[in-house]
C-alpha cells in the first residue's frame, strides 16, 4: 500500500484523478470528525464530461491526520480505496515559525527520573543545550507496583511523585512547563499514550474486570488459565527444594536442570490438568443422544449438511471439560443404519462410537504439540533469565522470581490446584483472572493475540509482562464502554497539553482503537505529531499504520501538529505501511543500533530519507508511487541495550553523527550521550539525571555540562543536522570508505552545496581489537570552504567509571575534543589537502587524514568550484522561465549567447509541424535516411527515436525512481557524445529548426562544463523544458478540439506529427503547381526546386521510409483521425490529391511506392480515399472546393508510362468520377511486372485483379482466391507448410467494409449532385453490348435493398432468406462477405462489419445491428484490439510468430496475420459503431456503453502513456499480450481511437 504523504503550511489542496471517490474526514476544522461519515467529492472536467480521463477532484485539507477514501464506478460502490496521509504544522517560538519535521532532534526521558516538577527545567535543559529540539517523555501518570514507566495505575492522574509534600501540581501546570518549553527554548514535548494495556493493580480495572481478557469473557482462555496455574505451582514446589530428588534444584544453573524440568512437565503437570479434555466430547453421552435420534426416526437437515458425509464437532464456547458437542445434522447424515431395528441401530452407534473416540485421540494429539511448544518456551525463558549471559541471571527460583512469569492476574490466596481448579466454575471470581499483556516474537501484528483463534496463551508463546493487563476493547465503544471512554479521557488529556504522542506498542494495538483515539486527540490538537516504532517486519504493514493512524514518523533505531510517534516490531516495512497509512502516524521509530556492522548503518541513512545527489526534478503532477513511512532515525531508543555494552565506548559519536546526517527526523536518549555504560532501565531505574550546569566539572556529583561525555559533540551535530534540512539538503550519498569509515554527503540540490561528514566508527573496543592504522585517503568533489566540525573521543584521567546511587552518571573517562568552523589548515585530523583535476568540470580536493582514530569525526562544508557554481547558476537562470523550481540558485548571464537571447518559446513558436516531426521524432529507419540514425547507448539499447521523444521516454522512467545508475545516464557522466548529438542533428537543418539546435547547443555549453554527477539531471531538465514547450507550439498549430482536449486526446494527436513528416526523398508524387500553399525546398541531392509535401508513415518502425513509407489503404484510413480531426487541412488535403494523381484502372495503389514504383493490388484503397474526400468536405471549411481542385495524373491512362508534373491535369471530381465509371464497367488487369520481381510468393493466378459492381447486388465485388484485395492480405510464405502463395484470407466476392464504403460513397455523390457540387449523377456503362447509363442514386436505393438481405445472418434456422444454413456457425451477425469461393469464408465472424455500420449505418436495422455488436464484444473485443476471427473458428490462433516456420498450413510464416490476433484499427470502428446504435436504442443503453467505450479506451490511454514508442501497435497477440512482429505505433490505431474521442 502506498501512503501520500502532504505537508501543508496551513491547508493543503490534494487533486485526485480516477473514478468516483468518497473521503471520511471533516474538511474543516470546524465540522466534527466521524471516521465512518463519508462524503462524495465531485468531478471536475477540464475537457468534457464525455472523455473524462482528465477529470480530478480537488481536496482541501486543513487538518493534520489520516484521510481515508474508497472509490467505486459502474454501480459498484466500493472497488478500491486508500489513505491520505497529512503532516502536522509544527511551530515553536515566540514568533510561531515552523519546523520542518526532518529538522526534528527528539529526546527520550525517563519521568520518573526528573524528580519534582521544580527540578524539571534544570533537568530538561541538559536538551537544550546539546542541541535537540523536541523531548520525548514517558508517561507522566501514577506507575502501577512494578514502577515501569509504561504500567500505568491511573491514566488520568499527574503522578503525586512529581509533587513535594505539601504541593499537588496538576496536568495543567505540566501543560504551563510544555509552553514554556515551545516559546522560550523553542521545543516541543511529546509523550507515549498506552492502550494495550493497565497495571495489574488499577484500581479501576478491578472494579471494571470485564475491561480485561478474563475467563468469563475470554472462555476461551480457559485452558491456558489452568496451564498457568499448573506451572505457578511447579514454581512453589521447586523454590521449597521439592524436586531436588528429581535432579530440578531452586538454583538451576546447567544443562541437566532444564531436563529435568522436561521431565517433571510431562510426568507430573501434564497428566494431572488433561488439557486435553477442554477439547474432547462425553462419548457416551453423545452416543446416547444419537441412538435417541435414530430410535425416532429421525433425518438429517439437509439444508445444514448440504448432504455432506462428515461429522462435525461443535467446539463448547465455554470451554468446559468434556463439553464439546456433536452436531447430530451431520452424525445422522455420515452414520446410517440398514434399518431401523435395534441390532442395525447399536451397529450404527457403535461406527459413531469408534469416530468420536478417534477424534478425542486427535484432540489429545493436538494438545500434547501445543504442550510441546509450551514447554520450549517455558525452557527458553528460563535460558535466558537465568542463564544466558545477556539475559537478567534471577537466580534461585521463588515467589518473586518464579519459573517463569505469570499469564494471568491472582488476586486471592493461594490453595491447592485442585482447589483452584473448583473456582471455575464460580463466575464472579473468575472475571478478576485477568490475562496479562506482552508480545510475541514473529506474531501477526493485525491479529490480536488474545482473541479467540489464537493458542499464543496456551503454547507459552507470549513474551508476559506480569505487571500489566491486556486491555479489551472490542470491536467499538459499545463492547466495553467504560473502556472506551476512559482512554478517551486519557488521550484528550495527553492531547490537550503536548504537542504529540508516541503510540507504545503501536503494533499490538488494534488498528480501530488507535484511530478512535487518535481522531479524538485531533478533536483537541489538529496538528498533532504522531510517531510509532513497528515492529511488523514488513514496509506494507508499516504503511497501513501510518495511513490510518496519521503517524508523522516512524521511529527507525540505529541501536536495536499533534505529533504522533509509534514503535512497530513487525519486522517487515511492508507490514509497517499498513499502520502508517490507517493510523496517519507521521514518523516511524528506526535505530541505529538495529545495525551489526558500519556498512549497514549507513545504508540505513540512505534507506530512511533524502534522495540520491544528482537526482532529477521531479515534476509538479506525477503519478503516485510507492515510499517508506518517514522515519524517525535514533542513535538507540529508551528501552533498548546500551550501545557501549553491545559497542564501544568510541563508537557513541561516530554513530551519532552517522545519524544526524539521515534525511529526516533523528534523536537520542538521555543517557547516550553522557556515556551511560548500561541500559536505564524504565522498570528497575529509580535514580535521577542529573541537571545541567555550564560550568559542572568531572568531579560534580548530579550535574553535567559541555565536557561532559559527547554533548559537545552532539551540540554540533544537532546543530548540523537542522540546519541541513532547513536549508534544503535532500539529497544524501552515502560511501563506506572501508570496513569502518562511512562517508555520507548531504547535498542542496538549489545551491549544489554540500556538507561531507566521515565518521571512524568503532564498534568493537579498540583496546581489544586491532583497527587498521593506514586510513585510506579521501577525494571530494568540489571546493571545501571549512570545516564545520571536527571531533574525536578521547580518554582523561577522570578515573573509572563508578555507579553513582543517587544520579544516572556517566563515563567521566571520557571526553570529546571537538573543534567548530575552521579552515582545513587548522584541522589536527586532516595532514594534506590537494587539488586534483578530473576534467574540464570537475575540481576534486584529495584529503589525507592524520589522527581519524576510532570515534572521530569531521565533516566538511563543500561548495561546487567557483566556475562551475557560475555556470550552474546561469543554468538554473534559464532554466527558470520554464520553473520557478530553478529560481533559488539562479544567477542572471552578464553575456548572454546570442542564441539564448530570444525565449525558447519564441523560437519553438516557428516551427511547423513538419519540423516538429524531425524534433520531437524520427526512428531509426528515417533518421538513416538522411544519414543518420538513432543513439545507441553503449552497454543498453538504440533510443527508439531520435528526435526528443526517444530521450523523454527512457528519462519518465529513470526519473521517476531516480536511477542514477541506467546505462544513459552513465553514458552522460563519461562524456558529451549524447549531449553533442541532441543538438547537432538540428542544427544542421535550416531555419527555425537550426536555431531551436543553436539555443539547446548554447544550454549544453554551460552543461557541459559543471560536475559530470550533476550533469543527467540538468540535461533532463533542460531537455523536459524543450519537450513541453515544443508540446505547447505542437498543440498551437492544431486544431481546437485538440488544443482544447484532454491530455488523451493530445497524446493520440501528438501521433499525427510521429506519423507524418517529410524525408530526404519525396514519398509523395507531385501535385498540381496551380495550387497555392504547397511546401516546397531545394533538394540536397539535385539543388532543384521541389515539393516537399508531408507524407504519412503506416508504422514505425516496420513502415516508415523508403518505398514502404507510404500505403494506401493504410493512409486513408488513418487520413481522418491524424490530420482532418487535428486541423492538419492543408496537409491531408495534399495527400489526398497526390493519391489521386496515382489513379489507374480505377483504383488507388496499396503500395504508393512514390507512384513510379505502385502496386495496384487492393480492391479497397480507393473506397477509403473517397471515404476521405468526403470527411474533407464535411470536416474542412469550404472543403468542398477540393472537388474542383486540379489533380496532375501520372498515369492518364491505364498504359501508358509516368507523365511529368503538370502534363495531364484534370479536377478532382473527374478523378472521382472515372473510378465509378470504372467499378461500373468492371475492372479486370494482370499487374505490370508480374513474377517475383514485385513479388515473390505469389502464384500467376493472383496477379490478376478484378473488381466490377454486381449488376444484380449493387455490391463491389472482385478478388479469387489466389489474391487477397482488403486489409486482410497476409500472402503464404512457408515452402515447408505448403502455404506458400495462398492468401491466408482472399475475402474474394463483396467484402462487407467495401460494400459499406461504396455505399458510404454513392449516397454522397447524391447528395452532392442535388447541391450542384458534382456534376454527375450516374455513369454510362457497356452492359451485353450496349452502353447503359446507371444513376448513382438507382444504385445507392439498389445497396440499401439488397445489404441485409444478403449480409444478415438470421438468428432463426428456419428463416427463407437464409440460403446457406448448412454454412451458419454464428446466428445474429453479419457477414464478412458475400459470394467468396469458399462459400464458408462469407459466415466467419470478423470485425469488419463495424467499418459498415460506421460510415453507412443507414443500411442496418437498429436492433439487428445491436445484436451483432453484442456478439462481436462477447467474441472478439479484446484488451486492446479486436480479434480478427471468431475464437470458436477452427482456424483461429491468436498468437502471430512470423519468423515460425514449421508444418503447419494455418501458422507458417505468420499465415495467421489476420486469422486471430487482436488488431487495434478496428476497435475504433466497434466503439463507434457502439455508440451510434446505442443513441437509437435509449438512453439507458446509451449510458452504459458509455462505460463500455471508457473502459477499453483506458486501457488504450494506460498503453500510451507507457509504450516508450508514444503510440499505439499494429496489433497484439491473444489477450492483449506483446506481439515483438507488430509495429509498435501504428497510423491508423492512433487515429481511429482517435476519432472514437471526437466522436464523444
Amino acid at each position: 500500500m502506498c501512503a501520500l504523504l502532504i505537508d501543508p503550511d496551513s491547508t493543503t489542496t490534494t487533486t485526485w484523478r480516477g473514478l468516483c471517490s468518497d473521503l471520511n474526514k471533516a474538511l474543516s476544522c470546524r465540522q466534527r470528525f466521524n471516521r465512518n461519515n463519508f462524503r462524495v467529492l465531485a468531478w471536475n472536467y477540464p475537457s468534457g464530461r464525455e472523455d473524462d480521463s482528465d477529470k480530478f477532484c480537488s481536496l482541501e485539507l486543513k487538518m493534520a491526520g489520516s484521510y481515508q477514501y474508497y472509490f467505486g464506478y459502474a454501480g459498484i460502490e466500493r472497488l478500491g480505496g486508500g489513505y491520505i496521509v497529512v503532516d502536522p504544522v509544527l511551530r515553536v517560538g515566540a514568533d510561531n515559525h515552523v519546523v520542518p519535521l526532518d529538522c526534528i532532534t527528539i529526546q527520550t526521558y525517563l519521568s520518573k527520573c526528573l524528580g519534582f516538577l521544580d527540578d524539571w527545567p534544570d533537568r530538561l535543559r541538559v536538551a537544550k543545550e546539546s542541541g535537540y529540539n523536541m523531548i520525548h517523555f514517558t508517561p507522566l501518570q501514577t506507575l502501577g507496583e512494578s514502577r515501569s514507566c509504561y504500567s500505568l495505575a491511573d491514566q488520568l492522574t499527574f503522578n503525586p511523585e512529581f509533587s513535594k509534600e505539601g504541593q499537588d501540581w496538576s496536568w495543567e501546570d505540566v501543560g504551563a512547563l510544555v509552553e514554556k518549553l515551545r516559546t522560550e527554548w523553542n521545543m516541543l514535548c511529546i509523550t507515549d499514550v498506552v492502550y494495550n494495556h493497565t497495571a495489574a493493580n488499577s484500581v479501576w480495572i478491578r472494579e471494571h474486570p470485564e475491561c480485561g481478557y478474563n475467563l468469563v469473557n475470554a472462555p476461551h482462555l480457559r485452558p491456558a488459565w489452568v496451564l498457568d496455574r499448573a506451572l505457578w505451582h511447579l514454581t512453589t514446589k521447586v523454590a521449597e527444594g521439592q524436586y531436588k530428588d528429581k535432579g530440578l534444584p531452586p538454583e538451576i544453573t546447567n544443562e541437566s536442570h532444564l531436563n529435568a524440568i522436561r521431565s517433571v512437565f510431562w510426568q507430573d503437570v501434564v497428566p494431572h490438568i488433561k488439557l486435553w479434555e477442554f477439547f474432547q466430547v462425553k462419548v457416551e453421552l453423545a452416543v446416547e443422544q444419537f441412538k435417541m435420534q435414530l430410535q425416532k426416526g429421525l433425518k438429517p437437515d439437509q439444508s445444514k449438511t448440504g448432504g455432506k458425509k462428515e461429522l462435525l464437532i461443535i467446539q463448547d464456547p465455554q470451554y468446559r471439560r468434556y463439553g464439546n458437542t456433536v452436531d447430530m445434522d451431520s452424525a445422522l447424515e455420515t452414520f446410517v443404519p440398514h434399518s431401523s431395528s435395534p441390532h442395525h441401530i447399536e451397529e450404527c452407534c457403535g461406527w459413531l462410537k469408534q469416530r468420536l473416540n478417534e477424534l478425542n485421540e486427535e484432540q489429545k494429539r493436538i494438545m500434547t504439540q501445543h504442550q510441546e511448544k509450551a514447554i520450549n518456551c517455558v525452557v527458553g525463558n528460563v535460558v535466558y533469565e537465568r542463564l544466558a549471559d545477556h539475559g537478567p541471571k534471577l537466580g534461585p527460583v521463588s515467589r518473586k522470581n518464579p519459573l517463569v512469569t505469570r499469564y494471568f492476574t491472582y488476586p486471592y490466596e493461594d490453595v491447592t490446584l485442585e482447589e483452584e481448579l473448583q473456582l471455575l466454575d464460580q463466575p464472579d471470581k473468575m472475571q478478576h483472572f485477568l490475562a496479562h499483556n506482552g508480545w510475541v516474537m514473529g506474531d501477526d501484528p493485525l491479529r490480536n493475540f488474545a482473541e479467540p483463534g489464537s493458542n499464543v496463551y496456551l503454547r507459552r508463546e507470549l513474551v508476559c509482562w506480569g505487571d500489566s493487563v491486556k486491555l479489551r476493547f472490542g470491536n467499538g465503544p459499545e463492547d466495553c464502554p467504560y473502556l472506551w471512554e476512559h482512554m478517551k479521557k486519557y488521550t484528550e488529556i495527553t492531547a490537550r497539553h503536548f504537542h504529540g504522542v508516541r503510540l507504545d506498542n503501536c503494533h499490538s494495538t488494534p488498528l480501530h482503537v488507535a484511530e478512535a483515539m487518535l481522531d479524538a486527540a485531533r478533536e483537541v490538537r489538529p496538528n498533532l505529531y504522531v510517531i510509532a516504532e513497528l515492529f511488523t517486519g514488513s514496509e506494507l504493514i508499516d504503511n497501513v499504520f501510518v495511513n490510518r493512524l496519521g503517524l508523522s514518523s516512524l521511529i527507525r533505531g540505529v541501536c536495536p501538529n499533534l505529533y504522533v510517534v509509534a514503535e512497530l516490531f513487525t519486522g517487515s516495512e511492508e507490514l509497517d505501511n499498513i499502520f502508517v497509512t490507517k493510523l496517519g502516524i507521521t514518523s516511524l521509530i528506526r535505530e541505529a543500533m538495529s545495525a551489526h556492522d558500519s556498512h549497514e548503518e549507513g545504508r540505513l541513512v540512505y534507506r530512511y530519507g533524502g534522495e540520491p545527489v544528482g537526482a532529477f526534478v521531479q515534476p509538479s503532477l506525477r503519478p503516485l508511487v510507492p515510499s517508506i513511512a518517514h522515519a524517525m532515525f535514533l542513535d538507540v531508543t529508551h528501552d533498548n541495550e546500551c550501545p557501549i555494552q553491545l559497542r564501544s565506548v568510541l563508537d557513541s559519536l561516530p554513530s551519532s553523527a552517522i545519524v544526524s546526517m539521515a534525511c529526516c527526523a533523528t534523536g537520542s536518549t538521555r543517557g547516550y550521550d553522557e556515556l551511560v555504560p548500561h541500559q536505564i532501565s524504565v522498570v528497575k531505574e529509580e535514580r535521577l539525571y542529573p541537571k545541567w550546569n555550564p560550568a559542572a566539572t568531572s568531579s560534580s556529583a548530579g550535574e553535567i555540562g559541555p565536557q561532559t561525555g559527547i554533548i559537545a559533540g552532539k551540540r554540533a551535530l544537532n546543530k548540523l543536522h537542522q540546519e541541513l534540512a532547513a536549508q534544503g539538503f535532500v539529497q544524501v550519498f552515502v560511501d563506506q570508505v572501508d570496513a569502518d569509515i562511512v562517508a555520507i554527503t548531504r547535498h542542496c540540490p538549489s545551491t549544489h552545496q554540500s556538507v561531507v561528514t566521515v565518521s571512524r566508527t568503532a564498534f568493537w573496543n579498540p583496546k581489544t581489537h586491532q583497527y587498521d592504522s593506514n586510513v585510506p585517503p579521501m577525494f571530494i568533489p568540489g571546493q571545501i570552504e571549512e570545516i564545520i566540525l571536527e571531533a574525536r573521543t578521547v580518554e582523561r584521567n577522570a578515573g573509572n567509571y563508578e555507579k553513582d546511587e543517587k544520579y544516572i552518571n556517566g563515563m567521566l573517562e571520557y571526553t570529546v575534543e571537538i573543534k567548530e568552523h575552521i579552515p582545513i589548515s587548522q584541522s589536527t585530523l586532516v595532514k594534506h589537502s590537494g587539488v586534483t583535476s578530473k576534467g574540464r568540470s570537475e575540481f576534486v580536493q584529495e584529503i589525507q587524514f592524520q589522527k581519524l582514530t576510532p570515534g572521530s569525526v569531521i565533516s566538511f562544508r563543500v561548495s561546487l568550484d567557483p566556475k562551475a557554481q557560475k555556470l550552474v547558476g546561469v543554468l538554473r537562470y534559464y532554466l527558470s522561465q520554464f520553473s520557478p523550481k530553478y529560481k533559488r540558485g539562479s544567477v542572471p548571464d552578464e553575456n548572454s549567447p546570442p542564441a539564448l537571447q530570444k525565449p525558447l518559446a519564441q523560437l519553438m513558436s516557428k516551427l511547423t509541424l513538419a519540423d516538429m516531426n524531425i524534433l520531437l521524432f524520427r526512428c531509426e529507419t528515417e533518421e538513416q535516411e538522411d544519414g543518420g540514425g538513432s543513439y545507441s547507448i553503449p552497454g543498453w539499447e538504440s533510443l527508439k527515436y531520435a528526435g526528443l521523444q526517444g530521450l523523454m521516454s527512457v528519462l519518465a522512467n529513470i526519473r521517476s525512481s531516480n536511477d542514477l545508475g541506467h546505462p544513459l545516464c552513465a553514458n552522460l557522466r563519461e562524456g558529451d557524445w549524447l549531449i553533442d548529438y541532441v543538438f547537432k542533428r538540428l542544427i544542421n537543418r535550416e531555419g527555425p529548426l537550426s536555431q531551436v539546435g543553436q539555443w539547446l547547443g548554447a544550454m549544453f555549453d554551460y552543461l557541459k562544463h559543471i560536475p559530470r554527477y550533476l550533469i543527467p539531471c540538468y540535461f533532463d531538465a533542460i531537455l523536459v523544458s524543450t519537450y513541453t514547450t515544443a508540446l505547447d507550439s505542437t498543440f498551437k498549430l492544431m486544431s481546437g478540439f485538440v488544443q482544447n482536449g484532454s491530455t488523451f486526446v493530445r497524446h493520440l494527436a501528438l501521433g499525427s506529427v510521429q506519423m507524418c513528416g517529410v524525408g530526404r526523398f519525396p514519398a509523395l508524387p507531385p501535385i498540381s503547381e496551380k495550387l497555392c500553399d504547397v511546401p516546397f525546398r531545394v533538394s540536397a541531392i539535385t539543388g532543384k526546386k521541389e515539393q516537399c509535401c508531408v507524407s504519412m508513415a503506416a508504422g514505425l518502425p516496420h513502415f516508415s521510409a523508403g518505398i514502404f513509407r507510404c500505403w494506401g489503404r493504410d493512409t486513408f484510413i488513418a487520413l481522418r483521425g491524424l490530420l482532418l480531426i487535428t486541423g492538419r487541412h492543408a496537409e491531408a488535403r495534399n495527400i489526398i490529391l497526390a493519391f489521386a494523381g496515382t489513379l489507374r484502372h480505377g483504383l488507388i495503389p496499396n503500395l504508393l511506392g512514390e507512384g513510379r514504383c505502385a502496386r495496384y493490388n487492393c480492391r479497397d484503397a480507393v473506397w477509403w480515399w473517397l471515404q476521405c474526400i468526403q470527411d474533407y468536405t464535411n470536416h474542412v471549411p469550404e472543403g468542398q472546393q477540393i472537388l474542383r481542385c486540379p489533380v496532375t495524373r501520372m498515369y492518364p491512362t491505364d498504359d501508358c508510362d509516368p507523365c511529368g508534373p503538370g502534363e495531364a491535369e484534370q479536377p478532382l471530381h473527374d478523378v472521382i468520377q472515372e473510378a465509378l465509371q470504372r467499378h461500373l464497367e468492371g475492372i479486370s488487369f494482370r499487374e505490370r511486372n508480374a513474377g517475383p520481381k514485385i513479388d515473390m510468393h505469389m502464384r500467376d493466378e493472383g496477379f490478376t485483379v478484378v473488381a466490377k459492381v454486381d449488376p444484380a447486388t449493387g455490391f463491389v465485388t472482385g478478388g479469387n482466391r489466389f489474391n487477397c484485395g482488403t486489409w486482410m492480405d497476409k500472402m503464404g510464405e512457408s515452402d515447408r507448410a505448403r502455404n506458400k502463395g495462398m492468401p491466408a484470407t482472399p475475402r474474394d466476392g463483396a467484402a462487407v467494409e467495401i460494400v459499406g464504403l461504396s455505399k458510404s460513397a454513392v449516397r454522397w455523390l447524391v447528395e452532392l449532385h442535388a447541391k450542384g457540387l458534382f456534376p454527375y449523377d450516374g455513369a454510362n456503362v457497356h452492359r451485353d453490348g450496349k452502353e447503359v447509363f446507371i444513376s448513382y442514386s438507382q444504385w445507392n436505393q439498389q445497396l440499401q435493398h439488397s445489404f441485409e438481405t444478403e449480409f444478415w445472418v438470421p438468428e432463426d434456422p428456419n428463416d427463407p432468406n437464409e440460403k446457406h444454413p448448412d454454412l451458419v456457425h454464428k446466428k445474429g451477425i453479419y457477414k464478412d462477405s458475400y459470394g467468396a469461393s469458399s462459400p464458408w469464408c462469407d459466415y466467419q465472424l470478423r470485425p469488419n462489419f463495424t467499418i459498415a455500420m460506421v460510415v453507412a449505418p443507414e443500411m442496418f436495422t437498429p436492433q439487428r445491428a445491436w445484436r451483432a455488436l453484442e456478439v462481436a464484444e462477447k467474441k472478439l473485443l479484446g484488451p486492446l484490439g479486436m480479434k480478427t476471427l471468431d475464437p470458436d473458428d477452427m482456424v483461429y490462433c491468436g498468437v502471430y510468430d512470423n519468423a515460425l516456420d514449421n508444418d503447419n498450413y494455418n501458422l507458417a510464416k505468420g499465415f495467421n496475420y489476420h486469422q486471430g490476433p487482436e488488431w487495434l484499427w478496428p476497435v475504433g470502428y466497434f466503439l463507434r459503431a457502439k455508440l451510434y446504435f446505442a443513441k437509437k436504442l435509449g438512453e439507458d443503453t446509451y449510458t452504459k456503453t458509455m462505460t463500455l467505450v471508457k473502459n477499453v479506451l483506458s486501457q488504450h490511454y494506460t498503453h500510451l502513456e507507457r509504450s516508450p514508442w508514444k503510440g499505439l501497435p499494429e496489433l497484439t497477440n491473444e489477450n492483449g499480450q506483446h506481439c515483438p512482429f507488430s509495429c509498435e505505433t501504428q497510423a491508423w490505431s492512433i487515429a481511429t481511437v482517435l476519432e472514437v474521442l471526437f466522436d464523444l
